[in-house]
């Protein structure tokens, strides 16, 4: 019971830093953000600070799920330089597992994928994980649209600002010239 009241007093502390953001009243980076794994830990992404970050909604059942090889393929050739994929499942689109640790296992045994995964969620509307709703914001200062698929893409830089969103059907590979700028 109490693990569910302090997930509660966490999430309402989150939404109360998104609503100040949404309002100008204080600057947030995703570093900000909780988020859970596919296994159900709970941390914050400012332990990634100081990496360039691409987060990714995804889902495995959508035809466009073999961009997670090119992903991976990414996150293989810029991880040593510090580059982090993270994966975010989402069902809104109606293309995903209902379970996490299913999508999970499912992109790393089909598609050798290494990188994060994390519990599926909602990436727009009233119930979106937080972080998805501050990286469709007009504040950050890319396009403040609703994620309309499946693989939108968000480029993070070092000090965990997006600084570029790709549509879902962007070649992975595509994006490794401006990896290339935020590794610098």
């Amino acid at each position: 019971m109490l693990s569910k009241q302090i997930d509660v007093c966490n999430f309402s502390k989150e939404i109360k830093n998104y609503a100040k953001y949404a309002k100008g009243e204080n600057k947030m980076s995703v570093y900000s953000f909780e988020v859970t794994a596919d296994n159900g830990e709970k941390y914050l992404l400012e332990r990634y600070a100081g990496h360039p970050l691409l987060i990714v909604n995804t889902a495995t059942k959508c035809g466009l799920a073999p961009q997670f090889k090119k992903l991976e393929q990414l996150y293989k050739q810029y991880q040593d330089k510090g580059l982090i994929v993270l994966g975010f499942p989402s069902n809104q689109f109606h293309q995903e597992v209902k379970n996490s640790q299913e999508a999970a296992e499912t992109c790393r045994i089909t598609y050798g994928v290494t990188f994060p995964m994390h519990q599926i969620n909602d990436v727009n509307g009233e119930k979106a994980l937080p972080l998805f709703k501050y990286l469709t914001t007009k504040e950050n200062g890319i396009l403040s649209k609703a994620i309309k698929w499946n693989f939108t893409k968000f480029l993070i830089n070092k000090k965990g600002i997006p600084v570029k969103r790709y549509a879902p059907t962007t070649d992975p590979l595509k994006i490794a010239p401006d990896i290339e700028q935020l590794l610098q």
